[in-house]
């Protein structure tokens, strides 16, 4: 479902005169089966986040190929990024990155307007999902008013709404206490084990880790080591 082959990614700082290159991954290859959940761990710096947004299109590598559903997507516009996240990925952040002016139902909703889905339609996906991670009778309330767990499960929803066989998450715990952690990775393996769908989650946190099929450690931007999760 996802391969990387020979991943190689840098920033540049300093005045374009004076430019630096600062490598950030080196030489990396992996390969993440359909209905795998895969922790990539490491320190702040390794790489994590920067590995996360080349499998997702936000940025472009320097070297190297992403395959997403055997497909080479490595060279994709900005436009066929754009279509195929919308067809294919959910994203879980830590900030939950919910849109504040609009309630947890305008905040899920959200995907399918953009898909161009009929109002009726919309609103029988929302209603449904948004029962599913326990929000129900919360449709009407704004971010600001629910808690940090609640949020977030508003941002899973979301991630849901589309069906998607891929989700992204970025530190999708970092903002929860250990009570409401706990809560949403045991959600999160019920996902999995039940949809089939494959998450792959940056994280330093090792309760996250543990719920993971395998973890992908990263150090100085390149694999150090892969660990399976022993039965």
């Amino acid at each position: 479902m996802i391969e990387v082959k020979g991943l190689e990614h840098s920033f540049y700082v300093g005045k374009k005169n004076q430019r630096q290159e600062v490598p950030v991954l080196r030489n990396i290859n992996l390969h993440i089966e359909q209905g795998e959940i895969v922790a990539v761990a490491g320190k702040s710096g390794s790489g994590k986040s920067t590995l996360l947004n080349l499998l997702s299109g936000y940025i472009k590598p320097v070297k190297g190929e992403i395959h997403l559903f055997e497909r080479n997507v490595t060279n994709f516009s900005e436009t066929q990024w754009a279509e195929f996240r919308a067809a294919h990925l959910g994203f879980i952040f830590q900030s939950f990155q919910l849109i504040p002016s609009m309630t947890a139902f305008q905040n899920v909703e959200l995907p399918l307007v953009m898909k161009g889905m009929n109002e009726k339609e919309r609103k029988k996906q929302v209603f449904h999902i948004l029962k599913r991670v326990d929000l129900e009778g919360l449709e009407g309330h704004y971010p600001s008013e629910l808690s940090g767990g609640q949020q977030q499960r508003v941002s899973v929803a979301r991630a849901l709404i589309v069906n998607p066989p891929i989700i992204f998450a970025d530190e999708p715990t970092g903002s929860l206490d250990q009570e409401t952690e706990k809560s949403l990775l045991q959600f999160i393996k019920q996902l999995n084990q039940e949809e089939d769908i494959t998450f792959v989650m940056i994280t330093h946190d090792e309760e996250v880790a543990a719920i993971a099929d395998r973890t992908i450690r990263l150090t100085n931007g390149t694999v150090h080591a892969e660990k399976e999760k022993s039965l």
